[in-house]
């Protein structure tokens, strides 16, 4: 079984070499050839997960640990539960987007190059959700960096070089921080194995000098540099401007982010959970950088026109929900967020091309019949029912948890956050449904009650049975959370917070649906022009960037100046 292991990888780098080798007329065989390639690996990854569900993980090394020196590559594959998840949605969507490219970029002059791409891809990815030490993982981390330029597949026209430059430049400083933490990771605890980095970090409590006098602990300074690392990949805030600049690629290309690149960050931070574990401070750091990232993603992507761009920012925004999720101890809640995203998103963006395309040949749609639409009211069993389902139903839950079943909320805030993602989740699907005004009423209030029941039994099936299978042991569960857990004050904050805001959400769109005047502060009136422009520009950050780096290279210049001169003397 490990030697039929190592085939899953290598599979799709046999189909990249198929592709390659192929003659302008046979092109197209050719590719339908390594799509039986790439489908072999996926079902190789679904029984390589089976196995290790079943038997424990899979080891296999090419290196001895002890004996490996500084000039070695330690080649080497460590499949877990998680390895073995994240191998099987890699293969998954990667099969998907190939076999969609096979037709859709037929025309193209490069058409065996992007096919190659793609089948590299999906190579590099499974290697390194697969890799059993820090080191092989960052060099195929590095190599999907370098393949993400590549993949921008256009580099004549002037704006897709740009954004690819862009990838390029902001990916540069996320990966050096993360080779600084791998660095610093081999000083501390001597090894980057990856299941004995884990032994040996919980055996002892580690300290890293600062400088003379400032000691800091030694997993928090790891885990803060492999965060960052990770907010590169993820497109997190400040680190995102890569991801809209990088929108000129083939729509195809975006379905592949979502097979293992753009989550790349959530994989990362949930390989190192035993670490993350130990460090609140990081924990709290990425509940705030996720946080910050999902308001923004989502208010920019509200007022973009551009159907690519709205689907680019929403990304951001669902990884910022993520991070946030690592961010407060729900490790295995931000892997299934990151499956259902994936799986979703990658599909969403490969029918992004069809709209586009259908835009094109009819100039009505998307907006045949939407006067009709908004012309409908809303009605007041649809508003009460919204309501009922949002509001007091998840309160009523919450209610019977803690006086019924005598759960003690107050001191378990990994419940409360379990709770607190199936309402907003579900308030949020609720809130979208009452857009469907020209359905029945009814219909519209009973979609409402089947989508609360089915997202409550989602989220309770990752709650029990993902967690469980993704972290058998619930001790380690429970740390996660305990070194998540925020100051009451600031925990409880959050929630009226956002229960707040999703009651004023209903309160809004029952005054509006009945032509009720809603009363803003003048202060708010005054600034949401200006708010609606920074959003729409996306807070001007590509400027800002760009202001900084011309401020950075006439700072490099006049170094070099003082350098010639000081030579001269």
């Amino acid at each position: 079984m490990m030697w039929a292991a190592l085939l899953i990888p290598l599979l799709p780098l046999v189909a990249a070499l198929v592709v390659v080798c192929a003659e302008d007329s046979t092109r197209y065989a050719h590719a339908k050839i390594a799509a039986l390639f790439m489908g072999t690996a996926c079902v190789g990854a679904a029984t390589a997960l089976y196995a290790v569900a079943m038997s424990g993980p899979i080891t296999l090394q090419f290196y001895n640990p002890a004996a490996a020196t500084s000039l070695t590559i330690p080649i080497g594959f460590y499949i877990d539960r998680l390895s073995g998840v994240m191998m099987t949605l890699i293969s998954a969507v990667s099969l998907i987007i190939y076999t969609y490219s096979i037709n859709y970029m037929y025309q193209d002059r490069h058409y065996r190059r992007y096919l190659t791409l793609i089948c590299l891809t999906d190579f590099v990815l499974l290697c390194m959700v697969s890799s059993s030490n820090l080191m092989m993982l960052f060099l195929f981390w590095q190599i999907l960096s370098y393949l993400l330029y590549v993949l921008a597949h256009n580099h004549s026209h002037a704006p897709t070089l740009d954004g690819a430059y862009k990838t390029f430049t902001v990916l540069r400083v996320a990966d050096m921080a993360l080779l600084m933490g791998i660095i610093l990771t081999y000083q501390v605890y001597g090894t980057l194995e990856i299941p004995e980095l884990f032994s040996r970090a919980t055996a002892s409590l580690h300290t890293v000098a600062l400088w003379p006098g400032m000691d800091i602990d030694a997993a928090t300074a790891v885990t803060l540099l492999m965060f960052i690392g990770a907010m590169g990949k993820s497109a997190q805030f400040p680190l995102h401007l890569w991801l809209p600049s990088s929108l000129f690629a083939p729509t195809p290309v975006h379905g592949l982010l979502h097979a293992g690149i753009i989550n790349a960050g959530g994989f990362l931070i949930n390989r190192m959970a035993p670490l993350f574990g130990l460090s609140s401070v990081t924990l709290h750091v990425a509940l705030v950088v996720g946080t910050v990232t999902a308001v923004l993603g989502a208010s920019m992507m509200l007022v973009q026109s551009d159907i690519k761009k709205t689907l680019g920012l929403s990304t951001i925004g669902q990884m910022g929900y993520m991070i946030m999720e690592c961010g407060l101890g729900a490790f295995s809640l931000a892997v299934f967020h990151l499956i259902a995203h994936g799986l979703f998103k990658a599909t969403v963006f490969l029918n992004c091309g069809n709209v586009i395309q259908k835009a094109r040949i009819e100039p009505h749609f998307p907006h045949t019949g939407h006067a009709h639409h908004e012309e409908e009211a809303l009605s007041n069993l649809t508003w009460s029912t919204g309501v009922l389902t949002s509001l007091v139903i998840p309160l009523l839950i919450l209610l019977v948890t803690h006086g019924v079943l005598h759960i003690p909320l107050l001191e378990s805030h990994g419940t409360v956050i379990i709770l607190f993602f199936i309402w907003i989740t579900s308030s949020q699907a609720i809130l979208t449904l009452t857009r469907l005004r020209a359905v029945a009423s009814w219909k519209v209030s009973s979609t409402m009650l089947v989508t609360l029941l089915f997202v409550v039994f989602i989220y309770l099936f990752a709650v029990e049975s993902f967690t469980a299978f993704l972290y058998p042991n619930p001790n380690d569960v429970a740390s996660y959370f305990k070194a998540a857990d925020l100051p009451d004050w600031l925990f409880d904050l959050l929630l009226v917070g956002a229960t707040g805001l999703t009651v004023l959400g209903w309160v809004y769109l029952y005054l509006k649906a009945h032509g009720r005047t809603v009363w803003i502060p003048a202060w708010i009136d005054r600034i949401r022009h200006w708010v609606y422009v920074a959003l729409i520009n996306r807070l001007y950050a590509d400027e800002c960037y760009g202001r900084l780096g011309h401020v950075a290279l006439r700072f490099i210049h006049w170094v070099d100046k003082q350098e010639e001169g000081w030579s001269r003397r």
